[in-house]
């Protein structure tokens, strides 16, 4: 599988404080089935992660990984606010691109309210070259209650990641609701861990894979989207599937 949400990298935003949490945080994806993760430090007022530091972070928590034996390899990126990716340079956000890619970028969906600027904010950055990856969605009060708002957004091409811990229960009857929505509408891509610590949010990637309850479609979410994203293609074909009543609960 390909984690593209996680905040694996040391003392730059509310992840690990030190790298052998980072250590941690990859031995417990290698055991989840995760062979690459993308580190997406927050880019935002109390995190203003700078490109360079994520960068240099991801080389040292890879080269430690190495020394560790850890077969997971951690790649580039960013979680960024919205008012940060309206406001960045497109160098800047190319470096900040998702899973190393410079054309995808991952934005924080926010918890609460709905951004009135997002469908402008995305027309731009599509057209400056980028691909929008809205992350954790279904973590909305607004996405809850009516999880159709989205579908313009996805219809212009925007990708839906949901957390791992929504779509297996671990955050809620709500969060878990609006994911079983999101994907039995068409309307999610993406499953990824948002893991800050093995404590906080775990990754769980396999869990929530399971359950979706179609392998196919569960691979698809967690391997195929992500690899095209990743290398910078267009998403495939989602695999035909026959509507579920809900998601195995854990």
């Amino acid at each position: 599988m390909i984690d593209l949400h996680s905040h694996v990298l040391p003392g730059v935003d509310d992840g690990p404080g030190a790298i052998d949490g980072s250590l941690e945080i990859l031995r417990a994806a290698a055991e989840d089935g995760i062979a690459r993760i993308a580190a997406t430090p927050h880019v935002r007022d109390d995190y203003p992660t700078e490109p360079g530091t994520m960068e240099r972070l991801v080389d040292e928590v890879n080269g430690a990984a190495r020394a560790e034996g850890i077969p997971v390899d951690v790649l580039r990126g960013g979680e960024l606010a919205l008012e940060h990716a309206a406001a960045l340079d497109d160098e800047t956000l190319r470096r900040f691109g998702l899973g190393g890619s410079p054309a995808a970028l991952l934005l924080e969906f926010p918890y609460r309210g709905w951004p009135l600027e997002l469908r402008d904010l995305v027309f731009r950055l599509e057209t400056r070259g980028f691909r929008v990856v809205l992350a954790h969605p279904e973590r909305n009060a607004e996405v809850q209650e009516e999880p159709e708002r989205l579908r313009p957004l996805v219809d212009a091409g925007v990708l839906v990641q949901l957390t791992a811990a929504s779509v297996d229960g671990r955050l809620g009857r709500a969060s878990a609701t609006a994911a079983r929505t999101l994907l039995d509408g068409g309307l999610a891509h993406v499953i990824a861990s948002d893991a800050h610590a093995p404590a906080v949010r775990a990754v769980g990637m396999a869990a929530a894979a399971e359950a979706v309850g179609d392998e196919a479609l569960a691979r698809w979410l967690t391997n195929d989207v992500p690899a095209a994203v990743v290398a910078g293609a267009p998403p495939p074909p989602r695999p035909a599937t026959r509507r579920r009543r809900g998601l195995r609960r854990h």
